[in-house]
């Protein structure tokens, strides 16, 4: 019985960290890649199915990166804010460098492209962190960083 609340637990976790990630990062990649990489539309929507399609496998890997990273934060709001932003760059901004060059960024839409999305993932870490953790309450689960969901707990 317990080893089936687990892997309830674990695949609950990953529908709710990939609903997180593809909700809220593929209204974030639009205008980024449209606006600030100045990608066409028709660019835009291949990074944007690419990047649904890579979400699915990263999701639940980053949310449990960000709970590790999280747990250095102290409970004050600027260091909850520095850490989840640290965890979101570290992550996923060479995920998404290779998104947008698989999709015909080139050059110096490629540069801007990507320091693009580092710049607002740093200003986006701690809005998409609150998120996460909200569409896990959603889902019945714990917020991440406090005590961090593991495969093994």
């Amino acid at each position: 019985m317990l080893q089936r609340s687990q892997q309830s637990m674990r695949r609950t976790a990953f529908f709710a960290d990939t609903t997180a990630l593809i909700l809220f990062f593929t209204t974030t990649g639009i205008i980024n890649e449209r606006f600030i990489a100045g990608m066409t539309w028709d660019q835009v929507l291949h990074a944007r199915l690419l990047g649904a399609a890579l979400m699915v496998p990263v999701a639940r890997p980053y949310g449990l990166w960000r709970d590790w990273v999280m747990k250095r934060a102290s409970q004050r709001r600027v260091s909850r804010m520095l850490w989840d932003s640290l965890a979101l760059v570290s992550f996923q901004v060479p995920i998404y460098a290779a998104i947008i060059a698989f999709s015909g960024a080139s050059g110096g839409g490629l540069v801007r492209g990507t320091l693009g999305a580092a710049l607002m993932m740093l200003a986006l870490g701690r809005p998409y962190g609150v998120f996460l953790n909200g569409v896990r309450k959603v889902f019945g689960l714990p917020p991440g960083g406090d005590k961090p969901m593991s495969l093994n707990s």
